[in-house]
């Protein structure tokens, strides 16, 4: 049995066997194919470039780049229980009755319009002055970050090597939950802890070295990317696609990670086997290569070459859709087995375990490559249980157009289109990722882990002052909600297109302007 789980784990001869299927599966995370009028096409030389301010005038819009940085089962169970204890159940309060709008939603203007018991917090909202607030706040957490921020940072690291070396020191026995627990974990924390904060740019103001700053890690580099953040993605890639695209377009239809319109395309039984399928296949199977993509079709932007007949550079692209040539004249096959995805699968699946190999022979290398296969698949469900379910639930929100980044709509919408977990301690954070200060984040994706720990009680505060709504639920109660949507169970909220602020209002390169307000 053990052996034909590893043979479905191959991930060529999986995306060949499953075809099609795999590939309407593996869209779970990114999307289905999209026309050009639901997302942006961001293929043109126009797209690229930076980012143009708004003109002074209340209510125009303004145009940016999109690729310019603004500014398995024991051991699925052990990591699950471990998330399980660490979190706590949170609810969230909610106001009845259909209430007339108050001047205040909409930065002052006067507006009357009837609301959904469930929008009615928006009726005595001043989003400017919260604006200010969260904005401040942040300011502030920036200014005391120093050098406890980075011995957090160091501490952090030390306790993910401590599960590499308690993985790779055991791994030469059976199939094992230690081993495999451990390997994933170390996978794990490299990628969400390590690669995503300091990517961001979380500590590029206190180190020194330049070891940790978001303009050299793991990046430039086979042996950067090895000793610094090793996974199937190229990190380069995931900045365009995570760093640029998702976290400043967040909740919109052009944010390439929005659930709820990624699973559209799910038909019939669809609906309940592709999110199950997707866990164990989404980081290799989709991620790596439609991050490579859009990669690419930046870097055509920037240098004003157009993009080829038919290609949509807004639709998602999954291994088996790449195996079947549909990125030609972007890039090949070859190309991304050799810059991507094939040095992590040659160093994880054979490096590591031949040297066990001359030492106890064909049994302890095929022991090591069991339980380093395990954990990729636990790593794989361990990642969508806590990123996935960041920002997809029936309390959460979607927007329809672009706004300002640091504005108060920005704000906001970083607030009430993301879900926290339990939150405190740095065993319960690091169990999650750090995943569970996703609000806080996306407020603020340039601060240390530390920062957000010490930011996320006063920020919660703020948004409790203001009656924003701020959502922080244990993480297998928002798995659930992410399964009904993309199940189709439950919708999220669509915040209302003529309540935005217009001062907030930007459109994007090749994106077919549109008033927010009538």
């Amino acid at each position: 049995m053990l052996q034909m789980v590893l043979a479905g784990l191959g991930f060529c001869c999986l995306a060949s066997a499953l075809g099609p299927f795999a590939s309407g599966a593996l869209t779970f995370a990114i999307g289905p194919p999209a026309s050009h009028g639901s997302r942006v096409a961001r293929g043109s030389p126009q797209v690229a470039g930076r980012l143009f301010q708004a003109p002074a005038a209340a209510g125009d819009l303004a145009t940016a780049g999109h690729d310019g940085m603004v500014p398995a089962g024991a051991c699925a169970a052990a990591v699950a229980c471990g998330l399980l204890l660490a979190a706590t159940r949170q609810g969230r309060s909610r106001r009845g009755g259909m209430k007339r709008l108050a001047p205040k939603a909409r930065g002052g203007e006067e507006h009357t319009k009837t609301l959904a018991p469930h929008d009615e917090w928006i009726r005595t909202l001043d989003l400017g002055a919260f604006g200010k607030e969260v904005n401040a706040l942040g300011q502030r957490l920036q200014s005391e970050q120093g050098p406890e921020d980075q011995a957090h940072l160091r501490k952090m690291v030390l306790w993910s090597r401590f599960c590499a070396v308690v993985g790779l020191a055991t791994m030469w026995l059976p199939p094992n939950p230690l081993s495999v627990v451990f390997l994933s974990l170390w996978t794990h924390s490299a990628w969400t802890m390590m690669g995503h904060h300091v990517q961001h740019g979380g500590y590029n103001r206190t180190d020194d070295t330049g070891r940790y700053s978001s303009r050299g890690f793991a990046q430039g580099s086979l042996r950067r990317r090895l000793f610094d953040w090793f996974d199937w993605m190229l990190p380069e890639a995931w900045n365009v696609e995570h760093n640029q695209l998702h976290h400043y377009r967040l909740g919109e239809d052009a944010d390439p990670d929005l659930l709820e319109r990624n699973a559209e395309t799910w038909k019939g039984s669809q609906r309940y086997t592709m999110p199950f399928l997707s866990m164990l296949l989404w980081k290799w199977a989709y991620y790596a290569p439609n991050t490579y993509k859009e990669m690419k079709v930046s870097e055509m932007a920037r240098k004003g070459k157009p993009l080829p007949d038919g290609f949509d550079p807004a639709a998602p692209l999954t291994l088996a859709e790449l195996m079947q040539g549909k990125a030609k004249g972007i890039f090949s096959l070859g190309e991304f087995l050799t810059r991507c995805i094939g040095p992590y699968f040659l160093w994880r699946f054979l490096a590591l375990p031949l040297p066990l190999a001359l030492i106890g022979g064909p049994p302890m290398f095929l022991n090591a490559l069991y339980n380093l296969l395990l954990a990729d698949v636990l790593s794989n469900i361990h990642g969508f249980i806590v990123i996935v379910t960041n920002h997809a639930g029936n309390d959460l929100y979607r927007f329809q157009a672009g706004c300002k980044p640091k504005s108060p709509t920005f704000y906001l919408r970083a607030i009430t289109s993301s879900a926290n977990f339990a939150t405190g301690g740095n065993v319960t954070d690091f169990l999650h990722g750090w995943l569970n200060y996703q609000i806080e984040h996306h407020c603020w994706p340039d601060l240390s882990m530390l920062s957000y720990q010490r930011g996320q009680p006063e920020l919660k505060a703020l948004c409790e002052k203001h009656g924003v709504p701020y959502v922080q639920e244990n993480v297998f109660v928002r798995l659930k909600k992410t399964m009904d949507i993309a199940m189709g169970h439950t919708k999220m909220r669509v915040y209302p297109a003529d309540l935005e602020r217009r001062e907030d209002a930007m459109v994007w390169n090749n994106e077919r302007v549109r008033a927010l307000v009538s």
